[in-house]
């Protein structure tokens, strides 16, 4: 569609220029976003936050920055609502550039401060050569993300002055009815008054021969003026989400029209007249009363059938029905979306979904998806859970929808768990009533093309969710008749609830934790130690039976009942409160069957049945259930082989590393992952650049200097930093990261939170990072030359081979490399720095003492005195040999770790380097 100026000229109308942004969720979205602007080659203006409060409290010319203003407003494209109260720089500008002023054509104004709207809306008069004039209202949200309405509420009557405008947008504003002043406008072709509080249209709107566009969508029209239909120019028509209860007869008069939105008011039936619109080529009717729709209308020549338009008399409840939810796929940047009485299925990056139904809001509602970092303070979890999920918050909170929104988070595959959505409503969570299934085919977020597999709860408000797999819970309601709880993990787990065991109906969760026998005997250093299935028991309210509850459970495997020793077998209880392990073997009456174990309880905490030939059972059990409940984890330092100052930190589970070095190695490179340690599910520990090395960001989450991580083990566990020499460093750096230990869970036992007593008490590992030389680029070759080492000099039948002499040459040397050996040498770093401290002045004692401790620990005891023995023994070519070999493995994985992040030693320029104390 093209606007034709009185001069001739033609400007096309087009889609998609920061207009009003009527989305596909929005009354009357036609599957496209239906912004309205007028194209034309021209310079545009568009002042930030500093230039509007020169021009608004100084009325200046320039601005701080030295850019003339008036040579700017030469373009004649002024934009004044990118920042908020822009409005107010108009008069200023009006001061200041008048002349300038006079030729600009496009203005666009901000409406959500009302004093600056008000001096604005005393300048627009003297504007005319305004041919488009936009003042609209929410360009901007609060804290709470909820949009900001415009105050707009009147025209003055000197805007009839701009006999030039052909596009007038006045939309999300508060006006009660239709300026006066607009319909002396001559050659105005486009009016959006879109989203206001217009209840009533007056029969003077004839008087804007010239209009081909009229957006009336989102107000509280009751009825059309009949002299609507005596508009022959207009083109499109957009009265949905309305309270329109009938049309008038003369619609039908209005022959040039193609586009006529009517979805979302009251009608119940349509004028026969429609059927003379013969250029009609969409008609929107869904979400109305409508019983029938008239043949004629049927018949017109160029309407063309679509989902919102059926072809054939229906009643409503099938018109409804048919109808698919409209769909919103949002990009990874549009966060804010809006949500009409016509419903909408949203779809957001990352695989989550929202169903809307409906009739769900009462009116168009302005909606706002984030995914949270991840942070302790925004998830709780109970003992065995994990997380599945980045926190998800849906804004606002106080929205309360007509029915039931479904939200549904994606989760990856987990074994022997149920997964639920948790809801944070801001002062506690709860779990939410939920089922899993399979995403849209239409947007898959998983390799290979697969849909996400979805946990999906229905909900009333909006609040954070997030997505926890926790062990398999059955539940039952015991009433004072009994009841009978067998669980679906293990059908031969069963409680029974005899009759008058409580006086009042209470709910009871089973749970049950199935434990690996190999995991059982490996944690608790005993052979023969086997284990039954693990039980928790929970009920609300909480309080004792009065009768006892018969519990069964399995054996542990591989006993039957006519093999099993009654004084092997033991019964362990844990106290919730103390978190300890108790045996109860003698407090119970404990029956043996041939498959199953059969015991009595009053109250419900956590029961173990284990089988063992220990006495004393308490600790080893105590022990086993902590580990239970840690992973064993391992870190990873990957450089980027184009710019090896960025770096990427994660800790996996031991059992992802693998595969996790393999999808890097193409574009990272790095050390060997770091020993094997143990964390816990939620357990905060942090990453410290050492040794000449520092964090090149400022990130909220570097706490003294190293970052802080949170150990999910069902997420990724990764940041990537840039990173930096510390000041006054010139040259290559060998430096590294190490691992501490932080925050643990508060529901720990004491005993565990007892052992963290500081982050650098609680070194965990260390991995080598090495900075090339300022100016180094990607690929050169000379920087990490390969160095080449010398044989190591031990000496000749006539002087002796390892004497004291030799080995201090050796020492001297391996030079500062002494640590680095020692580490790839399987030596802790704590022992290191013990010897460090020991031999602070005598380096061959050092390297002396650290040959000791790794023939020790690879050959016994009996290595030490033959190493004693070939210092005092000249002719002992063989063992010097050995010690060659002790210093040259300690080498190679030195400098294979090197080689991992693409870097390798400097030839030195002399042979004798001295220590590093």
């Amino acid at each position: 569609m093209t606007i034709q100026f009185p001069n001739g000229e033609e400007l096309p109308m087009v889609d998609g220029l920061d207009g009003v942004g009527v989305n596909t969720d929005t009354p009357g979205g036609t599957g496209r976003t239906q912004d309205h602007h007028l194209e034309k080659p021209m310079n545009h203006l568009t002042l930030g936050e500093r230039d509007g409060a020169v021009a608004t409290e100084n009325g200046r010319d320039t601005p701080e920055d030295g850019t003339d203003v008036g040579v700017l407003l030469a373009g004649g494209h002024l934009t004044l609502d990118v920042f908020k109260g822009g409005a107010a720089a108009l008069p200023s500008l009006w001061d200041t550039q008048r002349e300038q002023l006079r030729e600009v054509q496009y203005l666009r104004l901000g409406s959500e401060d009302q004093g600056a709207l008000e001096s604005a809306v005393v300048v627009l008069p003297n504007l005319t050569g305004l041919r488009s004039l936009a003042i609209r209202g929410h360009r901007f949200h609060d804290a709470q993300g909820a949009p900001i309405p415009g105050l707009l509420s009147t025209l003055p009557s000197p805007v009839s002055s701009l006999s030039l405008l052909v596009h007038l947008d006045l939309s999300f504003n508060q006006l009660p009815s239709l300026p006066l002043c607009v319909l002396s406008l001559p050659v105005l072709a486009e009016l959006v008054l879109s989203y206001n509080r217009i209840s009533s249209l007056p029969g003077e709107l004839v008087a804007l021969a010239s209009l081909r566009r009229l957006l009336l969508l989102g107000n509280r029209l009751r009825a059309l003026p009949p002299t609507l239909g005596r508009l022959q120019g207009l083109r499109t028509l957009d009265v949905s989400a309305n309270q329109l209860q009938a049309l008038p007869d003369e619609l039908g008069q209005m022959s040039g029209l193609t586009t006529l939105e009517l979805s979302q008011n009251h009608l119940k039936e349509l004028p026969t007249t429609l059927g003379s619109l013969s250029s009609l080529r969409e008609l929107v009717l869904h979400s109305n009363d409508l019983r029938s729709i008239p043949e004629c209308v049927h018949a017109l020549p160029h309407l063309s059938p679509t989902m919102n338009n059926p072809t054939q008399p229906t009643s409503p409840p099938t018109l409804q029905e048919d109808t698919a939810i409209p769909e919103l796929h949002l990009g990874i940047n549009q966060h804010r979306f809006t949500v009409t009485t016509d419903g909408c299925h949203v779809f957001i990056p990352g695989g989550a979904e929202l169903l809307f139904p409906r009739q769900c809001v009462a009116s168009v509602t302005r909606l706002k998806w984030v995914e949270h970092k991840l942070d302790r303070k925004w998830v709780w979890l109970e003992e065995h859970d994990f997380l599945m999920s980045r926190p998800l918050e849906l804004l606002p909170h106080g929205v309360s929808f007509e029915k039931p929104v479904e939200v549904c988070v994606p989760y990856r595959r987990v074994r022997r768990r149920e997964v639920v959505v948790r809801r944070f409503d801001g002062q506690q969570w709860s779990t939410l009533p939920t089922l899993t299934r399979r995403g849209s085919q239409r947007h898959s977020s998983q390799p290979r093309g697969r849909p996400a597999r979805l946990a999906c709860c229905n909900v009333r408000e909006f609040s954070w969710f997030v997505a926890v797999a926790r062990l398999v819970s059955d539940s039952c309601s015991v009433s004072p008749e009994g009841a009978l709880l067998v669980s679906r993990v293990d059908p031969g787990i069963k409680l029974r609830f005899p009759p008058e065991a409580t006086t009042q109906t209470r709910t009871v969760t089973l749970q049950v934790l199935q434990v690996v026998l190999s995991e059982v005997r490996e944690l608790s250093g005993d052979p023969d130690a086997r284990a039954s299935p693990l039980l928790r028991l929970s009920q609300t309210p909480s309080m004792p039976f009065l009768q006892p509850i018969r519990v069964q459970i399995p054996l542990p495997p591989g006993l039957t009942g006519h093999m099993v020793d009654m004084s092997k077998l033991h019964l362990l209880h844990r106290d919730s409160a103390s978190h300890s392990w108790s045996d109860i073997t003698t407090q119970v009456s404990l029956q043996i069957t041939h498959l199953y174990a059969i015991f009595t309880i009053t109250h419900f905490s956590w029961y173990w049945l284990w089988y063992s030939t220990q006495k004393c059972i308490s600790g080893v059990v105590r022990k086993v259930y902590h580990r239970l409940k840690q992973f064993r984890v391992q870190f990873l330092a990957q450089q980027k082989k184009s710019d090896p100052l960025q770096v990427l930190l994660q800790c996996l589970p031991a059992c992802k590393v693998e595969s996790r070095l393999q999808s890097l190695c193409e574009v990272y490179d790095g050390p060997q992952p770091s020993d094997v340690c143990d964390l816990l599910e939620g357990e905060q520990f942090f990453a410290g650049f050492e040794r000449g090395i520092d964090v090149n960001a400022d990130r909220p989450d570097c706490v003294e200097g190293r970052l802080a991580f949170v150990f999910y083990s069902h997420l990724k566990n990764l940041k990537e930093v840039f990173i930096c020499p510390s000041t006054g460093l010139e040259g290559p750096i060998r430096g590294q990261v190490s691992f501490y230990r932080g925050e643990v869970p508060s529901d720990l036992p004491v005993e565990v939170l007892k052992k963290r007593k500081g982050h650098d008490s609680q070194w965990m590992a260390t991995l080598p990072i090495r900075l090339p030389a300022p100016g180094f680029e990607g690929g050169s070759s000379s920087v990490f030359a390969e160095r080449e080492y010398p044989p190591l000099n031990l000496g000749d039948p006539e002087s002796g081979y390892l004497t004291e002499t030799n080995l201090l040459g050796i020492s001297l040397r391996i030079g500062q490399d002494w640590r680095n050996i020692g580490m790839n040498l399987g030596i802790s770093y704590h022992e290191l720095d013990r010897m460090q401290y020991k031999h602070r002045l005598d380096l061959g004692s050092l390297v002396l003492e650290m040959l000791f401790h790794w023939a020790r620990a690879q050959q016994g005891e009996g290595a030490v005195p033959r190493l004693i023995d070939a210092m005092l023994d000249s002719g002992r070519r063989d063992l010097a040999e050995e010690v060659e070999e002790i210093v040259s493995v300690g080498k190679r994985k030195y400098q294979a770790s090197l080689k991992r992040v693409g870097l390798q030693e400097e030839v030195p320029s002399t042979g004798e380097t001295q220590p590093s104390t």
